[in-house]
């Protein structure tokens, strides 16, 4: 964990986050592990990521970085916009 992020941070993003058409998941895990599926491939990319205030920076397993934002609710991670999944009670 980076001395920027905190347990708090993580709990308060983590969860299935969805784009509006279900094609791309993206599951931010409370361990700082991310994993998203698109379409019907599951695992498409995984990594960790770190989270300062409403920002959250990625980096792929395979080396790759991403970057995105939390605004209103909404996650903009790069040219997607993920909707956070509500959870079943």
């Amino acid at each position: 964990m980076t001395e920027n992020t905190t347990d708090e941070d993580r709990a308060d993003v983590a969860g299935m986050w969805v784009t509006a058409d279900g094609h791309i998941r993206q599951e931010l895990r409370a361990d700082g592990r991310y994993d998203e599926a698109r379409g019907s491939r599951r695992s498409a990319y995984t990594g960790s990521y770190t989270v300062t205030g409403r920002h959250i920076d990625y980096v792929d397993d395979s080396g790759f970085t991403a970057t995105g934002d939390i605004r209103d609710g909404v996650l903009h991670h790069e040219h997607l916009v993920l909707y956070r999944e509500e959870q079943q009670a």
